[in-house]
């Protein structure tokens, strides 16, 4: 996917769910995969022409695996004059060593929305964009559905009033196939996850489910997606 189409498709979702407004300062945050790096290269070539100012600054928190070498992020927010801030942490021992967490995601997700979160407010940001794509968001409606027996899904925009910062998905429109061509076409810096239980995970087989679905009724992603939009979910119905 080039550019012009990705720049087409999150304005698209900023402007259907209200993502950005005037004098926003959003934190980008940058796990080093290809959707946090593909949305902060999407929002700074956006900052150019939207007509609502917003300025930008891209967090990673490091969980600390060993091996996770982030020199060509920075080198990459230098290239185009982004801010980067790594905030070094013990997640990983903590989630994988003294906790021992037999379902460590959701741990692990949570406290590095906290680091996040916490360095955003120190950096006077009032918006934390995520990098969830559409299928992302087919995933977690399924998830919920089969693992929770209830019809949920994240919201395109969320306020935390304790922190009083919202998290905007901008990324909600773009399918991860295009992410992936996106990145590749950019050559953007992905770092590889050492995260010892990446693709062995929940949210791994339902995607695969996805796929075997996506082969035997047409369009299933589409219609899954426009029904979630449709729905009363909150935060997903545009007025």
């Amino acid at each position: 996917m080039r550019m012009q189409q990705m720049l087409s498709l999150v304005r698209r979702a900023v402007q259907d769910y209200d993502m950005i407004e005037d004098g926003d300062r959003i934190a980008v945050g940058i796990s080093g995969g290809k959707d946090s790096l593909a949305l902060l290269s999407v929002l700074k070539a956006m900052q150019r022409f939207y007509p609502k100012h917003y300025e930008l600054e891209a967090i990673t928190v490091n969980v600390g695996f060993e091996g996770m070498d982030f020199s060509s992020v920075t080198a990459f927010c230098n290239k185009i004059g982004v801010n980067y801030h790594i905030i070094d942490t013990d997640i990983a021992p903590i989630v994988f060593e003294a906790r021992e967490e037999k379902n460590p995601c959701a741990l692990c997700a949570k406290m590095r929305k906290g680091a996040l979160n916490t360095l955003a407010d120190e950096l006077k940001c009032n918006k934390m964009a995520l990098g969830h794509n559409r299928d992302d968001v087919i995933e977690t409606f399924l998830m919920a559905l089969l693992y929770e027996g209830r019809i949920h899904c994240f919201s395109p925009c969320t306020y935390l009033s304790r922190r009083k910062i919202s998290s905007i998905r901008p990324l909600i429109y773009v399918p991860e196939r295009d992410v992936i061509g996106f990145a590749k076409k950019e050559a953007l810096p992905v770092v590889k996850n050492k995260c010892p239980v990446d693709g062995k995970t929940t949210r791994e087989d339902i995607k695969n489910m996805i796929k075997e679905l996506s082969l035997k009724y047409d369009h299933f992603e589409e219609r899954t997606f426009n029904a979630i939009k449709r729905s009363d979910i909150e935060g997903w119905r545009i007025d």
